[in-house]
Parts: C-alpha cells; sequence; structure tokens
C-alpha cells in the first residue's frame, strides 16, 4: 500500500466567514493555511482565490501566482490550482479556465463530465476536457481528473486508453456534491471498482461525510482531501479553527491504522511529478 498523500483544499470558492470566519480570503491568507497544512503533514494543496476584501470568488491570475510563490518560497509542497469553481467559470468552457496552467503549478483540477449542481449546469464539454489535458500535458502539469459520477470515469478511462493521460492518472473522486454521486461506502466501491488499471485516487467527501469516506479510502489505500473546500465542522457543532486541524486529524488517523503518511517528494514520486527546477 502506497503512502498516504494528503491533500488541503483550504478556501474553495463558495465558504464565508460568515459560516466559519476562519475561512482564508486573500492569497497571503491562503498561502499561510497551506504551509499550516505541509507542517501538519498536508503534501499538497488545492488552490481557489477569493476577492481579498470580500471573498467572492476571482480568477485573477495574480492572486494565483501570489499563493504559488510564497508556498514554494517557504516549502516543497506541491500546489494544485483549480480550473473551475462552481461559483465563477463554471459556464466558461473557453481560454479563461485554462489560464492556471500556464503558472507551470504542479498540478491543475481537471474536472471530467458534466454535473447539475444545484440550480445550475456545471459544464465540461469533451472537446474542452480533451484541449485542457493537452494543455496541461504541453505545461509539464499534471491533471487532477476529478470525477463526480461513474459516467466521468468511463470518460476519463477513455482519455487514458487514447493516451492523453500520462501515467499514473490521478484521480479525485469527489463525492457527496450536490447532485453527483452520494457519499456512501457502496458508492466509493463503485467508483474504485471501475478506475483504469494502475491510477492513483483519491477521495473527498463533503460535509459531515468527510470523515467517514476519508477513513473508508485510508483502509482501501486511496489518498485524502480534507479542508474548508469541503467542510467547515470539526465535530458536530464545532467549527474548525484552520485547515490544519483536519490534516492533523487524518495524519494521525493514518498513523494508528499502520499508514504512513508521504512526504512531499514520496507524493511527487507516486503521482509521477518530476521535481521543479
Amino acid at each position: 500500500m502506497d503512502k498516504l498523500i494528503i491533500t488541503a483544499a483550504v478556501s474553495g470558492s463558495a465558504p464565508t466567514r460568515q459560516q466559519n470566519p476562519n475561512v482564508p480570503y486573500s492569497p497571503a491568507e491562503i498561502a499561510a493555511e497551506a504551509l499550516r497544512c505541509w507542517r501538519a503533514g498536508a503534501s499538497v494543496v488545492h488552490v481557489h482565490v477569493r476577492d481579498p476584501q470580500t471573498g467572492a470568488p476571482a480568477f485573477e491570475r495574480a492572486y494565483f501566482a501570489e499563493v504559488l510563490e510564497r508556498v514554494r518560497a517557504e516549502s516543497d509542497m506541491l500546489v494544485n490550482l483549480t480550473t473551475s469553481g462552481f461559483n465563477i467559470v463554471a459556464e466558461d468552457v473557453g481560454e479563461a479556465r485554462l489560464m492556471p496552467v500556464s503558472l507551470r503549478p504542479d498540478l491543475c483540477s481537471l474536472d471530467v463530465g458534466s454535473l447539475n449542481f444545484r440550480g445550475r449546469v456545471f459544464i465540461n464539454p469533451p472537446e474542452w476536457v480533451e484541449k485542457a489535458s493537452e494543455r496541461m500535458r504541453q505545461f509539464g502539469v499534471k491533471p487532477e481528473l476529478e470525477v463526480f459520477d461513474l459516467g466521468h470515469l468511463r470518460q476519463a478511462a477513455d482519455l487514458a486508453s487514447r493516451g492523453l493521460l500520462a501515467a499514473p492518472p490521478y484521480f479525485q473522486v469527489c463525492l457527496g456534491v450536490p447532485w453527483g454521486a452520494p457519499a456512501d461506502l457502496d458508492m466509493l466501491l463503485a467508483m474504485h471498482n471501475r478506475l483504469p488499471a494502475g491510477s492513483q485516487w483519491s477521495v473527498l467527501g463533503v460535509g459531515p461525510r468527510q470523515l467517514p469516506i476519508t477513513t473508508h479510502a485510508l483502509l482501501m489505500g486511496g489518498h485524502v482531501r480534507v479542508g474548508f473546500e469541503d467542510n467547515l465542522y470539526l465535530s458536530r457543532g464545532e467549527l474548525a479553527a484552520s485547515n490544519a486541524q483536519f490534516v492533523e486529524r487524518v495524519a494521525q488517523l493514518a498513523r494508528l491504522l499502520q499508514r504512513e503518511v508521504a512526504t512531499c517528494a514520496e507524493a511527487r514520486q507516486i503521482l509521477g511529478i518530476p521535481p521543479k527546477p
């Protein structure tokens, strides 16, 4: 069983300080949260950026670049920049969504397939998915394949079979997002059993399903994502003070289950991402 890669999704595009006053907004705050998570055992940070004053979802190149620079200046953490966000550019399937790739982070999220999300449609046409995967290949960026349902796995498997994804393909199995696949063990097993051979995979669970679904992944040999993007509460009625609390908890749980936590260098090796020069 591989060592455990912990991804910290520290801000997202939707959580607000009205929901939890500890949600980071500015690039400096987002980077500081990432570094706290790194010290706690996370090897990857997943980044959305926000308006520093209002917290509104943003997609500014300068904000992404500042987070990337701050994290790399103080750590060897792998940085994963989003190419989506339900509240911002979800319906833009043009060049705007591919801007973060040109910053050459270690990874970028790549949403494989469209999804009804509450009252709107999160659009990811097949031609855009292929274009995005090719752009990431050109810039040496590892795609993190976000899959929200079984059909998304089929499309990703097709990309892999046509040589459009560098080995090993890396999946983020997203469970509990309305109206995607539910966050339960039956669905996790169904998704896991349909992953292309040789894949690396991680799982996220939304809200109160974060802890149980990540525990299942620990036992199954998968990797995990935790953080404010997916869950604001450490336990029932208790708001988390920082993303690092989620990382500390899953790292402790991994050790109790005799699963070692990967360093950043080990995460690179597992995912097939070469060191940055």
